[in-house]
């Protein structure tokens, strides 16, 4: 057994526990956090954006002011 073998069965080995613990993506808590929506365009954003992102957005994409476009957002 050369090792090559050895490294194959430590990756096998490795898959079968990683494959255990499950998923390590942030893609579904992140699609949960977006509960900041423009009211214009319906486009979400993540709940950690702060206020001069949001009135970028509104000056930049609709020429509006920021409680025009996010009138349940926090300033």
């Amino acid at each position: 057994m050369g090792n090559g073998a050895k490294a194959a069965q430590k990756r096998e080995r490795n898959g079968e526990r990683n494959a255990a613990k499950g998923s390590k993506s942030q893609a579904k808590v992140n699609e949960a956090a977006k509960n900041i929506i423009c009211s214009v365009c319906r486009q979400p954003f993540l709940v950690t954006t702060r206020a001069p992102a949001l009135e970028e957005h509104a000056q930049n994409k609709h020429s509006k002011t920021m409680a025009d476009c996010f009138p349940n957002a926090a300033k």
